[in-house]
């Protein structure tokens, strides 16, 4: 709301200034009604992302072989669950896969189901999937190459290989990771633990984002960092679209005390001598009167109102500008 009036102040708190007085001014003013909001008092904590470790996948064979071909080429490449990485030749596969096919054809003119099921367990424990075995009955050939396929959606961390390496039974090829989900780690001091009973939701933001992230699901670590005296809280945070980055730093709002509060923007309250003041819509046009209110910072932008106002109060925005306009030129304080 804006008004253009003569500006009359009525008479102030012996507290504020020294005499009564009445100011004629004429200059724009501008004013904000008092309301209701559901508002917490806000604590900003520092933290980054991190990968979340339940969706990390290392892949790392059950037998030794060479690499034929190399799909998965490329660091940070992304890949589809179900979609080749690299396709290699191992002797000890390639033998499994003759036993299984002659036991196969061995058991159809002789049945023995526990013959076969060994034959097939072998395959199984070198971590050759279903699908390839049953490949194997159905072209009756065993193949030389067997083909390792990526277990998840998501981006080759680590690539230990490369096209014509040899591998060892048990070496990491890749590591693959799936960011659907990531985890902020949020650093706390000791004496803030008190408050994480309080605190049901968290509030997320990070450089050259718009998209203000929240969460609820957290975890405390149970262990202090006796270098700096900091916990660590574990925040999971939705990451769909991919945005979020291991290594990207975060500003973690712990929203404390959720509830209706009476609210004002903090430009609307002055402190003076150890007390706050308002100056509040008069009856009159043009007429504003300092009154002293109770509050309690919610954040940078935000004042509680504890005392003094109700919801639809009028008062002005810039109560600043109200004390330096008037007050000060009139030799008040």
């Amino acid at each position: 709301m804006h008004t253009l009036t003569k500006i009359i102040l009525l008479t102030l708190p012996l507290a504020l200034f020294a005499k009564e007085a009445t100011v004629e001014q004429l200059f724009s003013v501008q004013t904000v009604k008092v309301k209701k909001e559901i508002r917490s008092e806000r604590v900003k904590n520092y933290g980054y992302v991190t990968m979340d470790q339940a969706r990390m996948y290392d892949i790392s064979p059950r037998f030794s072989g060479y690499v034929e071909i190399l799909n998965a080429d490329k660091i940070y490449k992304k890949v589809k669950k179900g979609e080749a990485l690299v396709t290699v030749y191992s002797p000890e596969v390639f033998k499994a896969k003759e036993e299984y096919l002659n036991t196969y054809k061995y058991t159809k003119k002789r049945p023995n189901s526990g013959m076969l099921e060994s034959a097939k367990l072998k395959l199984e424990l070198l971590g050759i999937s279903n699908k390839e075995i049953e490949r194997l009955i159905k072209n009756k050939k065993a193949s030389a190459h067997t083909t390792i396929y990526s277990p998840v959606d998501g981006y080759v961390f680590i690539k230990g290989i490369d096209k014509g390496a040899a591998f060892k039974a048990g070496q990491r090829l890749f590591k693959i990771v799936n960011l659907d989900e990531v985890w902020v780690e949020a650093k706390l001091f000791e004496e803030e633990r008190g408050r994480l009973s309080m605190t049901s939701k968290y509030e997320l933001h990070f450089k050259g984002l718009e998209e203000t992230y929240m969460t609820t699901n957290v975890l405390l670590y149970p262990e202090l960092n006796p270098k700096v005296a900091t916990l660590t809280l574990r925040l999971r945070v939705d990451n769909k679209d991919h945005n979020l980055f291991p290594g990207m730093y975060a500003n973690v709002i712990s929203l404390k005390d959720e509830s209706k509060q009476i609210v004002l923007p903090t430009t609307a309250v002055i402190r003076k001598d150890g007390k706050h003041y308002v100056f509040m819509v008069g009856e009159f046009e043009g007429e504003y009167e300092p009154l002293e209110v109770s509050v309690k910072i919610l954040d940078a932008d935000t004042y509680a109102i504890l005392g003094g106002l109700e919801v639809g109060d009028e008062v002005v925005n810039n109560a600043l500008f109200m004390m330096d306009s008037d007050a000060q030129i009139n030799g008040l304080y």
